[in-house]
């Protein structure tokens, strides 16, 4: 009887972690209730990014895209660029908005790595990071033709997220684009 007393506090933890376990580690398919799913992208303080690569002004993108939130100092960022470069090639336009960064360490890693955007925006401030909700860099969202947010990825992407979790809704998006262009 002693025996049982002493393992029932035990036996009750482990029960206790693996309930948790797997609820931490369940894959899930939810946006987990993101404000931004499925809302308009918000207006956004962006000022222009020097360095003549291209204006981003979400306004005169037509079409889907992708909106990347990155730095030169964001370690991640510089994980996952060489599929942000990859995704440019195959034709997904990609804007980007220079998240607290020094406009020459950005154009630097741009030389340096390439350049996968249509048009580049700074975030000097991080006054758009608010507005985005943003957890850190790099984020990347899918943008609709209609300027909806469909999908969100806090952190790097690698090719399993992209197939994963934003590609299904950057192909729905750009055929929702498709089929309104054929109508007109």
């Amino acid at each position: 009887m002693n025996r049982v007393l002493l393992w029932a506090p035990v036996g009750s933890i482990a029960i206790l972690l693996v309930v948790f376990a797997i609820a931490l580690l369940r894959p899930s398919d939810s946006d987990g209730g993101d404000p931004l799913i499925g809302a308009p992208l918000p207006a956004l303080p962006l000022t222009d990014f020097p360095g003549g690569r291209g204006d981003f002004d979400p306004d005169a993108v037509d079409g889907p895209y992708l909106l990347n939130v990155w730095a030169s100092w964001c370690a991640p960022c510089r994980i996952e660029h060489p599929l942000l470069m990859a995704l440019r090639e195959d034709g997904v336009p990609i804007y980007g908005v220079v998240y607290r960064d020094d406009p020459a360490d950005a154009n630097a890693f741009l030389e340096q790595l390439g350049d996968p955007f249509a048009g580049l925006a700074a975030d000097a401030e991080g006054r758009a990071a608010i507005e985005l909700g943003l957890t850190g860099a790099p984020e990347t969202f899918v943008i609709d033709e209609a300027g909806i947010v469909r999908a969100r990825w806090r952190g790097a992407i690698d090719e399993t997220t992209w197939r994963r979790s934003l590609a299904p809704e950057f192909e729905a998006a750009r055929a929702r684009a498709g089929a309104d262009g054929e109508t007109e």
